[in-house]
């Protein structure tokens, strides 16, 4: 017997998350259901983290515990055999016996894709979140995010009473033609955050919020940042445009 770690992809379109819940197609489910069939006899996988209904992840960390015996390239085979065609294992590791694919992280990254255009995009929508009117520059915005804030404006803790501080090591905005991709990193993230963060943003590259706001809603000051919460616009950027990226860990075998 033996843990394994595993880096999962999927089309978030047709998933109600990635964590299980009964009677729904999750990417959970269907990954037990997956080793199930090649004889894991487990209750249940572990997540690196949790994604919305909607939301795509190429870098997503699993780790389960199997006595397999064939080598890892035949283990990955066996089970993408068995996944369905919107997900696939795009790696197998033996890891540490105690590893767990949420708490041993020592990062995320998450992408956010949108466009500009007027006019739908059936082949594009899937993917991204169309924004119109246009928006100006999103790239001066990102800096703010940058080092350790209390972002409770920005999003929940995944638990009640859990702390609402993160540490963001990176954030940038990416510009290809009428395309803008927002990348960040963080040593974790508050549900729904990213979109959150994407929604402002927008909201300043469109002209409906002030950027000095999002500096304020990050203030070390708590009176500060309650003061700023009624300027937040309420709403959140379409899962549709995010995608865990990386799982990063120190410690694997």
């Amino acid at each position: 017997m033996a843990r394994y770690q595993i880096i999962l992809a999927y089309d978030g379109t047709g998933f109600l998350g990635s964590q299980r819940q009964a009677g729904s197609r999750t990417v959970q489910f269907e990954l037990e259901k997956s080793l199930r069939k090649i004889g894991w006899q487990g209750k249940s996988i572990l997540l690196a983290g949790r994604t919305d209904t909607g939301t795509h992840a190429s870098g997503q960390v699993a780790a389960f515990d199997l006595d397999w015996g064939h080598g890892l390239n035949k283990l990955q085979d066996a089970l993408n055999s068995h996944l369905p065609e919107d997900m696939a294992i795009r790696d197998v590791k033996i890891a540490a016996e105690d590893f767990h694919p949420r708490f041993d992280a020592v990062s995320r990254r998450y992408r956010y894709r949108l466009f500009c255009s007027r006019v739908r995009d059936p082949l594009r929508e899937r993917y991204a979140w169309r924004v119109w009117p246009p928006i100006s520059d999103l790239a001066p915005l990102a800096a703010a995010w940058v080092g350790t804030h209390d972002f409770a404006l920005f999003g929940s803790p995944l638990r009640a009473g859990g702390s609402t501080v993160r540490t963001v090591h990176s954030a940038e905005w990416l510009r290809l033609e009428d395309e803008w991709i927002f990348q960040i990193e963080a040593n974790a993230f508050l549900y729904r955050m990213v979109r959150k963060l994407v929604y402002v943003q927008v909201s300043v590259g469109q002209g409906r919020l002030a950027a000095e706001v999002l500096a304020r809603a990050l203030d070390d000051d708590p009176a500060v940042r309650q003061a700023i919460r009624p300027e937040i616009p309420v709403g959140l950027a379409p899962a549709c445009g995010l995608a865990l990226m990386e799982v990063r860990y120190d410690n694997l075998v």
